[in-house]
């Protein structure tokens, strides 16, 4: 039961993100939870590559290793954030120049004065 406490992280706060995404009207409330999705993924992926007592993949101490930690989900992981990061930057500043034009961050208020 321990060992699956990692993705039932992971799964609440993809949840929480979702649920940001889904029921609010704050556009800063929505880029918050696209950014909780995100950083749920990432940590799914950082618990993929978790091996119990594994090492890692360059082994410079003398002995035999039987387990190592994977590292294809840590570079996709830096990678992920890297998107993360961009995809986060872009939200923003799309948020501010919303925000410039109608004069709010509420979707149902910018949805009736684009009309």
């Amino acid at each position: 039961m321990i060992a699956n406490l990692p993705f039932f992280v992971v799964g609440l706060l993809f949840l929480m993100g979702l649920i940001s995404v889904i029921v609010e009207n704050n556009l800063i409330k929505i880029a918050i939870g696209v950014c909780l999705m995100e950083s749920a993924a990432n940590m799914f992926l950082v618990a993929l590559g978790y091996r119990f007592n594994g090492d890692i993949p360059i082994h410079f101490l003398p002995g035999p290793v039987d387990v190592f930690v994977l590292p294809t989900p840590q570079a996709m992981t830096l990678t992920a954030i890297v998107i993360a990061f961009a995809s986060s930057a872009l939200m923003l500043s799309l948020i501010v120049m919303l925000y410039r034009h109608y004069g709010t961050l509420d979707v149902r208020e910018i949805r009736r004065l684009r009309g």
